[in-house]
């Protein structure tokens, strides 16, 4: 099953022209990482809220499994990991869509394919984000090797918001 590396789908009002330079009058492009965790899920709330007060575009990125990471597994289990990742996939851009509607928000809803930290950050360049927001880990694993949160905030590229 042959997937795109990335999809973007766009909700909502469509964005209005701005007449300022980027960066000069709070964030214009405001990017939310989403995985279907709870945290994700307050993390998007908390952003479509900035968002919508802010007047700004909401960009909402889900990363799903690695092609080669998939491939790993073997037979029925590689079939269903995709199959489960496309099912989350959907059901968020559902999610999104219908908020878009509710909020009047200008949405965009993109799916990727890699290590999150990888994505996100290459997302965030490749939009133009002013800021990111991210969902804290709930893995205790996280704690000694970093999560995907500490990893953005170290980059030190965009203001990040990290949702608990």
């Amino acid at each position: 099953m042959d997937v795109p590396q990335q999809r973007a789908e766009h909700y909502g009002p469509a964005a209005a022209p701005c007449a300022f330079e980027r960066g000069t009058d709070g964030p214009r492009v405001i990017m939310v990482g989403v995985d279907g965790s709870p945290t994700s899920e307050r993390a998007a709330a908390y952003a479509a809220g900035l968002a919508r007060r802010q007047r700004s575009r909401l960009v909402v990125v889900f990363v799903g499994e690695h092609a080669g990471l998939v491939g790993a597994i073997y037979g029925q289990a590689a079939a269903a990991v995709v199959e489960t990742a496309e099912e989350l996939a959907a059901e968020l851009r559902e999610q999104v869509r219908r908020a878009a509607e509710e909020m009047d928000l200008p949405v965009t809803f993109v799916v990727r394919r890699g290590d999150a930290y990888a994505e996100l950050r290459a997302a965030a360049d490749e939009l133009k984000a002013d800021m990111l927001v991210v969902g804290a880990s709930a893995q205790a694993g996280h704690r000694f090797v970093g999560s995907v949160a500490t990893r953005l905030v170290k980059q030190g590229r965009w203001p990040v918001v990290v949702v608990p």
